[in-house]
């Protein structure tokens, strides 16, 4: 069976996600082949992007505004790049702003093209017609979170609830979480990891407002140390924006170093300060309790604002029902706050317990212990196809 499929990747969460799919493609048809726009995770893969994926990595919309004309031309590579491949299908993933135009400039041009979109939109949010507006160009959604299967249907598209990644994430072994811990000198110290975000300009917003919260936490508890992974396209601004930082930083990079540094990091960590998003699950399969922090230019944030639909933006939050994992979004991303909401997580207590549980409820609602999401959103990409 000879089957080709064109995938286009935008951000490093799409990246990973993509790479699971073509893991999971490969096992169940070994001739598979690939073509389209990914990160490193994919290349590992096999696949041959055709221009740098992090070109596309921009988000909010003063920040998008001065990258427009590149990211159209990159827009219109892509969609010519699809329409000359003439695949078996297109999975898009994630980066609706940028895939849904690829799909409607390369459906224009081949009409009966298959294509599925990975990563449902978070209609539940904010922007409730997205999914109808999605429909004309989406025949079928892989959704990561259980309850989006009836909000895609509900717009005239297929959807299939496929798991989220961090459900299967495995907890590092004890041997590599001392390993770790030895490696970077810390021996038996208390840390906090510290995620200021995966695109520059989150982490130009954010380590600042982070720094802050950890040099009142430190100056409380004085062996406190602070542990930052860091994406490889940004580890030269993580590691210029965090030197300043107490709690002497280690900054780890993703892709360096022994393989699952990052995995041992999360297993040795005694809690987190993190940007909103997907890691917040990634924290809660390691059961890493954690305290999220989010800002953004203040136009972007006033619409935004004026558009959510939830009293939370934190997966953890939605997925098990709760409210565990305090936020502190737009004006409310103070260090003054964010600080003894961390605190009151390095310490047993009712706080740490709360979101043990949610984290545990969240987990087992997205996944955990069933077949690897990458395989079930390969055989649904295969379902489509037919």
């Amino acid at each position: 069976m000879s089957v080709h499929i064109f995938l286009v990747a935008g951000e490093p969460s799409g990246d990973r996600l993509g790479a699971a799919l073509m893991a999971g493609l490969r096992a169940l048809v070994p001739g598979v082949r690939f073509s389209g726009v990914g990160g490193p995770a994919m290349a590992a893969e096999g696949l041959q992007s055709l221009f740098p994926m992090a070109e596309l990595s921009v988000m909010g919309l003063l920040e998008v505004l001065p990258r427009y004309p590149a990211l159209r031309r990159r827009m219109i590579e892509t969609a010519e790049a699809l329409v000359a491949a003439a695949p078996d299908a297109v999975v898009t993933i994630d980066s609706p702003d940028f895939c849904l135009r690829v799909l409607a400039r390369a459906r224009a041009a081949q009409p009966g093209l298959r294509t599925i979109h990975y990563v449902a939109p978070s209609v539940w949010a904010w922007r409730p017609g997205r999914a109808r507006r999605m429909a004309p160009l989406v025949d079928h959604v892989l959704a990561l979170l259980p309850f989006e299967p009836p909000l895609m249907e509900a717009a005239g598209m297929g959807c299939s609830f496929v798991g989220h990644p961090a459900a299967a994430v495995l907890p590092a072994p004890p041997a590599e979480v001392a390993a770790f811990r030895a490696r970077h000198g810390l021996g038996a110290a208390p840390f906090l990891l510290a995620l200021p975000g995966s695109r520059r300009g989150e982490v130009s917003r954010l380590a600042p407002v982070f720094g802050q919260a950890l040099a009142s936490l430190v100056a409380r508890r004085p062996d406190l140390r602070v542990v930052v992974p860091a994406v490889a396209a940004l580890r030269a601004e993580v590691r210029a924006r965090v030197a300043g930082w107490p709690g002497a930083p280690v900054v780890i990079v993703e892709g360096e170093g022994p393989k699952g540094a990052k995995a041992a990091a999360f297993g040795a960590a005694r809690a987190a300060l993190a940007a909103s998003g997907t890691v917040s699950l990634e924290l809660a399969a390691a059961g890493v309790p954690m305290v999220i922090g989010y800002d953004m230019n203040p136009l972007t944030r006033a619409i935004v604002g004026r558009l959510l639909r939830v009293d939370t933006v934190t997966l953890v939050n939605l997925v098990s029902d709760t409210r565990a994992v305090p936020e502190f979004l737009g004006a409310r991303c103070r260090a003054d706050l964010i600080a003894p909401a961390v605190a009151a997580l390095l310490d047993d207590g009712p706080a740490r317990e709360a979101q043990k549980r949610a984290m545990d409820l969240a987990m087992g609602r997205l996944g955990r212990g069933g077949e690897a999401p990458g395989l079930r959103a390969a055989r649904a990409v295969l379902g489509v196809i037919g």
